[in-house]
């Protein structure tokens, strides 16, 4: 990597609105000055992108190596919720992402996780009381309280819960939200608790309502959950109040595109291009307070180089006056990782999978596309020798939850949309405890793919007939060890084959990795059983 003293082009002022013809200074990694003056006409020089929500683990790379590719896309810095492997390692793998990201020059802000676990109502690797958030909370590099995702806790009061917010606003700290479809009293209650942010509006009435409650909103474009579409009007009405996010990337995606493709996006919509990179560049950047350049005299010089403002190609990423990537390479060294894990269960036969029927009616969860939200359908079961079974005919999977921490027996559920013809996929990457979850055409199909995974000590899976194929995540069963091409191109062989099969989800393994999120209504399934997020409160399988 090299350092530069100066660059001229055109150089795009966000915070005064402005395009100034010139050349920009740097001294030991600052911003000394701008001089206005003639400069090439096909550089632009402007402040790098932020994606203010997203979990690293969800990449299934560690926080360097995701780096190594967001870099390339023009992304300077990111506030990264650590609560994935911290449900599965506890404080330690908070450390690890700590450590992880230290010599990875994109600027990686973590919080301390809110919910460890998401609910009672799961089994987690580890819990983080209050006493815990504070110790995070306390550290330089801890910027803020990750989202509070138990929103009863929150309108109910729960001590754990409101001490964790009282400590992080008494140490000055930002709290961030997850209301998903909280409206009403129920949201203006939440909000009044002090929480700042939301990434779950799935309607644009819904942000609306939370915006004149004074929230800002997160507009998620991931490879889930997609609500780009549905917010975007804010970026009209409301620009200084909400922040682009990712939220989920998988590597296939994050390979292509990050935060870039949601200026595009905007752009080519007809929205201003300050009030665009404002949400892109500098909202959440004086939001958390993040140490992060904008082109201002002695401001820490992060920036990108584009080659125009419509297409937005970024030619070079430069972070404090280093250049990291250029021309779509990254000059981070390859490098080893560590290998943390909490994974104890041992494999399981077939009689585990098998589900005595108690009824000829069940709950069937409906996923739906693009969302993480569920729907609660009724249907009638298929029964063979008494048990319970899949029906691909009429697209009802089974679906299992097993406890990855100890040996217990499997809870089921019924679900529609994932379209499977034949065989199973499973996966270690389940929200937010990340217990084994796994959906299939049949029960053995079930037990293959999960064995699978519990032979690698988790990662995806998948078989098909004869058919195996795999990707271990030996980090907390959540991330692997190796670089995004590497897992990139082998998630996009298993994520072909799944639709093959019959999937027509656009991302399945993503999707399936949410439907143990019980925090998320409408039905769910945890190791415990199944699970009425509008109630908040476990359900019965057959009715």
């Amino acid at each position: 990597m090299r350092s530069i003293q100066q660059i001229s082009g055109q150089v795009i002022d966000v915070l005064n609105r402005k395009i100034i013809s010139g050349t920009l200074f740097l001294k030991e990694g600052k911003v000394s000055r701008l001089e206005a003056g003639e400069a090439p006409s096909d550089i632009f020089i402007m402040p790098g992108f932020v994606d203010a929500h997203i979990h690293i683990e969800s990449s299934m790379l560690t926080p360097y190596e995701f780096a190594r590719v967001a870099l390339k896309h023009g992304t300077v810095s990111t506030v990264s919720d650590p609560h994935e492997i911290a449900n599965v390692n506890g404080m330690e793998g908070v450390y690890y992402m700590l450590e992880n990201a230290k010599d990875a020059k994109l600027k990686f802000n973590f919080g301390a996780p809110s919910c460890v676990p998401a609910t009672s109502f799961e089994t987690s690797g580890a819990i983080l009381d209050s006493v815990a958030v504070e110790e995070l909370l306390k550290r330089d590099d801890i910027l803020y309280l990750s989202e509070m995702m138990n929103y009863p806790g929150v309108l109910f009061k729960d001590p754990e819960v409101i001490k964790k917010i009282a400590i992080a606003h008494r140490l000055g700290k930002p709290v961030d939200g997850h209301a998903p479809g909280l409206r009403g009293d129920d949201a203006a209650n939440y909000i009044t608790a002090g929480i700042s942010t939301d990434h779950e509006c799935f309607t644009l009435e819904e942000a609306l309502e939370k915006v004149e409650l004074g929230m800002k909103i997160l507009i998620r474009e991931g490879s889930a959950a997609r609500n780009f579409e549905a917010l975007h009007p804010l970026l009209k009405s409301h620009p200084s109040m909400c922040m682009f996010c990712c939220d989920d990337k998988h590597p296939d995606e994050l390979l292509l595109n990050h935060i870039n493709a949601h200026v595009r996006r905007a752009l080519s919509l007809g929205y201003d291009l300050f009030d665009v990179l404002n949400v892109a560049c500098v909202n959440a950047v004086k939001h958390y307070k993040l140490n992060v350049g904008l082109l201002q005299p002695n401001d820490p010089a992060d920036f990108i180089v584009v080659n125009n403002l419509k297409d937005f190609q970024v030619n070079m990423t430069v972070i404090n006056g280093e250049v990291v990537a250029e021309n779509g390479m990254c000059f981070l060294e390859p490098k080893k990782h560590a290998i943390i894990n909490n994974f104890k269960t041992s494999s399981k036969t077939i009689n585990a999978f098998q589900l005595r029927a108690a009824g000829e009616n069940i709950r069937v969860i409906e996923a739906l596309d693009g969302q993480l939200i569920t729907r609660e359908l009724h249907e009638t079961v298929k029964i063979e020798n008494g048990f319970a079974v899949a029906d691909t005919e009429r697209d009802l999977l089974k679906m299992v939850v097993v406890n990855r921490y100890n040996d217990s027996a499997p809870s089921f559920a019924f679900i529609k949309n994932f379209g499977l013809q034949r065989g199973a996929i499973a996966s270690s990457v389940a929200h937010d405890s990340h217990n084994i979850i796994a959906i299939g055409a049949d029960d053995e199909s079930i037990m293959r793919a999960v064995n699978l995974l519990i032979k690698h000590t988790g990662g995806l899976s998948l078989v098909d007939a004869d058919l195996e194929m795999s990707i271990a995540l030996p980090i907390a069963g959540l991330m692997s060890d190796q670089d995004c091409e590497t897992v990139g191109l082998t998630y996009e062989k298993i994520d072909k084959q799944t639709k093959l099969m019959g999937s027509k989800l656009r991302a399945p393994y993503m999707t399936l990795s949410f439907m143990a999120l019980l925090v998320i209504p409408q039905l769910k399934l945890s190791d415990k059983g199944l699970f009425d997020g509008g109630t908040f409160k476990f359900t019965g399988l057959f009715v």
